[in-house]
């Protein structure tokens, strides 16, 4: 019986010499693929929209409101009178000026002295912790305990601690160590500041250890070896190639700190019981004082939005020097 040959088939021919190669074939984007990155992104716009977006546009309408506690029902019978309530409170020969530039003074010398603190507390700890020993688990989870803890119940914690005549600092200090004669107050006077700056460093500092453990886990231990082949001490290490190495870690963790702190409210309204002293009168306490305890509620956002314009200048300026450094090493 004859057998027959066929062809193979077309799409198995090979392409004449001179013919454009053809390539896969794409598939059409249908309306419901374009649209799937806007529907994920969705939900997050909305939240954003509604937690931060709205309350802001809604803080510097008010700010541009002479709302006190006589419109304080009826919103729409405040009088708009513009950037009045700015220059009543930027006024520096004013009272309410000279108030809120007491109060931005005690709350920068604060958040710089926090934060240098936490910093300095969070890279010795992180430093210490790097190589394995026994032990060395518990001690970054009993380090992490602070940033654990809810703020209120920490702070609550720290404000009977610091009590004078029940206190258990005063009675370490006093009954038992003798280091003073006298019990001082803590919460009150000029030692209010160093407690509040004690409760904000004890709370602050786990998170920055947290991110600078968590950066020296990529310097490579093989540039350590280097440096001590080459004869360098435990500083020149720390010096040359820790603080180095940790760099892009630092930015972003003194700006975000800067930020946490100098927004701070939850601690020294817990401690000191929403009315802080004259030494501790940090910028939110003072905002919310003159928002909910004078009822001049057009005043306290006119310092909100001026507190919020600071802020985004200084962050601005510090990712404008950083960058720029960071051109320059490059």
């Amino acid at each position: 019986m004859a057998t027959s040959t066929t062809a193979p088939d077309a799409d198995r021919r090979e392409p004449r010499a001179g013919s454009p190669a053809r390539g896969p074939a794409r598939r059409p984007r249908g309306p419901r693929r374009s649209l799937l990155p806007y529907l994920l992104l969705a939900p997050a716009i909305v939240l954003e929209l509604a937690i931060h977006v709205i309350p802001m546009v809604v803080g510097v309408w008010m700010s541009m409101l002479e709302l006190t506690q006589f419109h304080i029902r009826d919103w729409s019978t405040a009088p708009f009178i513009g950037f009045e309530n700015y220059r009543a409170t930027l006024d520096l020969n004013s009272a309410a000026g000279k108030e809120l530039l007491h109060s931005f003074w005690v709350t920068l010398a604060y958040s710089v002295l926090s934060v240098g603190f936490a910093w300095l507390l969070g890279i010795s700890a992180a430093v210490v912790l790097q190589r394995p020993f026994r032990g060395r688990a518990i001690l970054r989870a009993l380090f992490l305990t602070p940033y654990a803890l809810p703020v209120y119940a920490a702070v609550i914690t720290w404000s009977f601690l610091l009590q004078r005549d029940t206190g258990l600092v005063n009675h370490v200090l006093v009954d038992q160590l003798g280091l003073l004669g006298e019990r001082p107050f803590w919460l009150i006077g000029d030692n209010s500041f160093w407690s509040l700056l004690v409760v904000s460093v004890w709370r602050n500092w786990p998170f920055a250890f947290l991110c600078l453990m968590a950066g020296l886990q990529n310097v490579p231990g093989e540039m350590y070896e280097a440096a001590a082949i080459d004869g360098a001490g435990f500083w020149r290490r720390l010096r040359s190639v820790t603080l180095p190495m940790l760099r892009p870690v630092n930015l972003v963790l003194l700006l975000v700190l800067f930020l946490w702190t100098f927004n701070d409210f939850n601690t020294p309204f817990v401690l000191f019981g929403g009315s802080a002293p004259e030494q501790a009168d940090l910028i939110s306490i003072h905002i919310y004082r003159s928002s909910f305890k004078t009822w001049d509620f057009g005043s306290g956002s006119a310092m909100s939005v001026a507190l919020l314009l600071f802020l985004l200048v200084v962050s601005a300026v510090y990712l404008l020097i950083t960058n720029r450094r960071r051109d320059d090493h490059a």
